[in-house]
């Protein structure tokens, strides 16, 4: 008897032991029962600075979020860390949040150069690295990357709906082009080019490149104006691209200006640049501006300032770059929750890879988040857009990249 109990007791010991070990495979690092440890880098400092908000947003909706109850009983515990937009330094800081802090993963990391510096390190490791903001086409691909995504209109996809616009607005355009010399702004060159066909090489009449370590892009303008270009596409930060659009009104030169959505702030470039000299530029949009008078009645846009009032008093609520954020955050959540129990980093990975549809608050009308196992370009359409001097306008139906060329 004693001994058939023994072999029942060890049975069921075994037996508690196993569902154990089951229950535990499904937590990754960073998670236990009661958090979900995530990390990001940020340009807290560096030349590119402004986009910082994204990582005092991100803080900000994680803390309303703890405060309803976090993500099935657990609070998100977000470490956000200065990577100073540079390749080494975003190494360093990733080695610490996966190495050190044992992150889950990482999710809302800004930039093209430090995501592409730390993507192979990531993927290597089978962490996931998601929602970051960033266009590189690199992370659309996932052969390539297939732990990394971003959430953005990605550069292909912008570049081909520019090149579109040109084409069929001034087919006879002499284009000139400013770009940033690295991964970010050469991510745009061939995607454009291989959107106007065989009319690249006589529509393009100039390339001008700066490095983020150059003071102004003033020289770089004015040679892309020497050159005879009637358009310009600018490629550019925020700090550059107030730069160029102030330069090209100071020599009066007067191109169609077509600016990267990323640039398209009104707080962190237009205002800067002056909303004068920011007259007429064109751009593609597939969110709801902030401040933008259309909006005010707009229910997903008052529950926006009204977040920002409570949770990040501090800053500005109209800047674009904020509101970018608070999306992204909203993602953050969604893949968190669709994960339920289960928050292994496989599955995280497949949560975040299989949206569909997705509709998120401040996101044109029409215009939808998906995402899927072989293709992890998020955002495929936009509306044209010219800035009137005090907002953006958007003019032309709703234009998708997946549509064929005209």
């Amino acid at each position: 008897m004693v001994s058939t109990c023994r072999a029942a007791c060890a049975a069921a010991t075994i037996g508690m032991l196993l569902t154990t070990a089951a229950i535990a495979q499904t937590n990754g690092p960073g998670v236990t029962d009661k958090e979900i440890k995530i990390g990001q880098t940020m340009p807290y400092s560096g030349p590119v600075s402004a986009w910082s908000v994204q990582g005092r947003v991100d803080l900000a909706y994680m803390k309303r979020l703890n405060a309803k109850g976090g993500i099935n009983g657990r609070t998100v515990k977000l470490l956000s860390l200065d990577d100073g937009f540079s390749p080494p330094k975003a190494v360093e800081r990733v080695r610490e949040l996966v190495e050190s802090e044992k992150v889950l993963g990482l999710f809302g990391s800004v930039g093209t150069v430090p995501n592409v510096a730390v993507a192979k390190y990531l993927n290597q490791k089978k962490v996931p690295h998601l929602v970051i903001s960033s266009a590189a086409g690199v992370f659309a691909n996932p052969s390539t990357y297939p732990w990394s995504t971003a959430f953005y209109m990605l550069q292909p996809t912008e570049a081909t709906l520019l090149a579109r616009y040109i084409l069929s607005s001034k087919p006879d355009a002499k284009i000139g082009i400013l770009y940033q010399n690295d991964e970010y702004g050469k991510g745009y060159l061939k995607p454009f080019r291989d959107a106007l066909g065989d009319k690249a090489d006589k529509m393009i009449v100039k390339e001008s490149s700066y490095d983020v370590t150059d003071p102004t892009v003033d020289s770089q303008i004015i040679e892309l104006k020497s050159s005879g270009a009637d358009t310009l596409l600018n490629v550019s930060t925020a700090k550059f691209g107030a730069q160029a659009i102030r330069k090209v009104y100071e020599l009066n030169w007067k191109p169609t200006h077509v600016i990267v959505q990323a640039i398209s702030s009104l707080d962190n470039v237009l205002k800067p640049a002056g909303l004068e000299q920011s007259k007429d530029l064109i751009s593609l949009q597939f969110v709801k501006f902030p401040g933008d008078p259309e909006w005010n009645d707009d229910p997903a846009m008052q529950e926006y300032f009204a977040f920002m009032k409570e949770y990040a008093p501090n800053e500005a609520a109209t800047d674009s770059t904020a509101a970018f954020a608070y999306m992204t955050s909203h993602l953050i959540e969604r893949i968190l929750r669709n994960s339920g129990n289960n928050l292994s980093r496989e599955n995280v990975l497949k949560q975040a890879t299989t949206l569909k549809d997705v509709e998120l608050p401040l996101l044109l009308p029409g215009i939808k988040v998906t995402y899927s196992p072989t293709d992890y370009a998020p955002i495929q359409q936009a509306r044209v857009s010219r800035f009137d001097g005090t907002k953006w306008v958007r003019f032309g139906d709703l234009i998708s990249a997946r549509d064929k060329a005209p």
